[in-house]
């Protein structure tokens, strides 16, 4: 439902103005943007008579339609806050039929009701929609206090840039609130990572600073789970390992320096790294384990 201002038709060249009111009308005289509280005391009195239909639809309209100026000029308060005019009008909009919806004509005057109404519809729609990251809601608060005692600071004569003491002081609150809160004042938007970082030809940006996987933390979690069983080869098949993984030399040459065969050698490897990988991965036989295959195969 997208709600309208209403127009307002100024007078046109060499037209009279309307006379000027005495000077105790001018006082006694309601808002611009507040309709005549006979004419709304009466609409709000049909409407709670009436059962959701057509009928109904139409007085909630007519009233929406007679305070929406009054919803308009309280989302003007809030437009250096970075949104959209036209969002800020519907955002209040919506707060004032939920006031309309919620008024009763005994609680005394709308707008009594239905300015808080509003502007705390208004003040929702900042604190849940606007923030590029979800903060909670106590962050906020604590956000909001820091930067009114901030800038309350400032404007004293011959103030200097406030301190974290200075705020604490100013609020009352802690040391770690006002550094939540003044952490939080750099947290309602988000950068791009294509961001740059510095004005220069250099081309660095925030992606830059990000960083990768390195293999070396894989690499130590696997010696660490090989050790133990390396430590319990026999020390021939460890030098064979040394030679060919350390050293780099070949088989041949391992078998030439060994005086045995490089066929006995490339089993060796083959049955040593075995061993070792399936200890690491936990799929290493236990000895009781070990046993039952032998009493198997001997029963047999």
């Amino acid at each position: 439902m997208v709600f309208t201002p209403m127009a307002v038709r100024a007078p046109a060249p060499g037209e009279d103005q309307a006379p000027a009111r005495s000077k105790n009308a001018a006082a006694t005289a309601r808002p611009p943007y507040t309709p005549s509280p006979d004419g709304a005391a009466a609409l709000f009195t049909r409407l709670g008579t009436l059962n959701a239909g057509p009928e109904r639809s139409s007085v909630r309209a007519e009233l929406t339609e007679l305070w929406l100026p009054m919803a308009y000029r309280i989302a003007g308060r809030f437009h250096d806050r970075g949104e959209a005019m036209e969002d800020l009008r519907q955002v209040a909009a919506l707060g004032l039929v939920k006031a309309i919806d919620r008024f009763a004509p005994d609680r005394g005057a709308f707008e009594s009701y239905a300015i808080p109404t509003i502007t705390g519809e208004v003040k929702r729609h900042f604190r849940d929609r606007t923030w590029s990251l979800r903060v909670p809601r106590r962050v906020q608060e604590l956000r909001n206090q820091v930067r009114i005692a901030r800038r309350d600071l400032i404007q004293l004569p011959g103030s200097h840039e406030p301190t974290t003491a200075d705020i604490a002081t100013h609020t009352g609150l802690t040391h770690e609130d006002v550094a939540a809160g003044m952490e939080a004042l750099e947290s309602y938007s988000t950068l791009s990572l294509d961001a740059a970082l510095a004005a220069d030809d250099d081309g660095y940006n925030l992606t830059d600073t990000l960083g990768t996987i390195d293999p070396g933390y894989d690499l130590a979690v696997d010696r660490e789970a090989a050790k133990n069983e390396l430590r319990r080869l026999p020390e021939r098949e460890r030098s064979i390992l040394y030679m060919r993984f350390f050293e780099g030399m070949t088989q041949s040459g391992i078998a030439e320096k060994l005086g045995v065969s490089q066929m006995h050698v490339s089993r060796l490897i083959t049955r040593s790294c075995a061993r070792v990988r399936a200890e690491a991965t936990g799929q290493a036989k236990k000895p009781h384990e070990i046993q039952h295959v032998k009493d198997a195969i001997e029963a047999h």
